[in-house]
């Protein structure tokens, strides 16, 4: 029962944190999209598996509800795909790590998972669904920095998220490892 508790309210705590970096998304997703992707990966890393994948689902939904993005209200559809992105995330992460949580397993899954990520999210996304939906006119505009930001970007924000999170993991492994 015991790290039943620890594991929801670690989980919990990073997703507040995921919460309070959405709050900052308007200024640049170069702040938010950093934190969330440590958030995914140091839930993986703390928490298991589970907890990952039910934050991978949850941000992108905190993300809608807090800073309505004009694509998200646009085509909410999109939701899913940016879930599965998250989760490609935290399966690579978590495959890398599920038998030893060796430095070098979290960094080699953090890159090659935000590798696998913005390639799935630039597949489905970029040139997958914002080509064969039906954008509304102001957003047609747009499409070339849309299918920007849900490759190149976020390979970068996951690339940095990677980072924090490593740094992180230097910190919290050595309590982790004691329990």
């Amino acid at each position: 029962m015991k790290s039943k508790v620890k594991y929801i309210t670690a989980a919990a705590v990073l997703l507040a944190i995921c919460i309070v970096s959405q709050l900052f998304k308007n200024l640049s997703v170069f702040i938010t999209g950093p934190i969330i992707n440590a958030c995914l990966i140091i839930a993986v890393l703390t928490c298991g598996y589970f907890w990952g994948l039910v934050l991978s689902i949850l941000t992108p939904v905190t993300a809608f509800l807090i800073t309505g993005a004009p694509i998200m209200k646009a085509v909410p559809a999109l939701m899913p795909l940016i879930m599965a992105g998250n989760a490609v995330l935290v399966t690579v992460v978590w495959l890398f790590v599920r038998k030893k949580k060796k430095y070098l397993n979290v960094v080699l899954g953090g890159v090659i998972g935000s590798l696998l990520k913005a390639g799935f999210m630039t597949l489905t996304i970029s040139y997958g669904f914002l080509t064969v939906v039906t954008l509304p006119e102001r957003l047609q505009a747009m499409l070339p920095v849309l299918q920007s930001t849900y490759s190149v970007t976020q390979l970068i924000t996951a690339l940095i998220g990677t980072a924090y999170a490593c740094i992180i993991w230097l910190a919290l492994r050595r309590v982790y490892e004691r329990d």
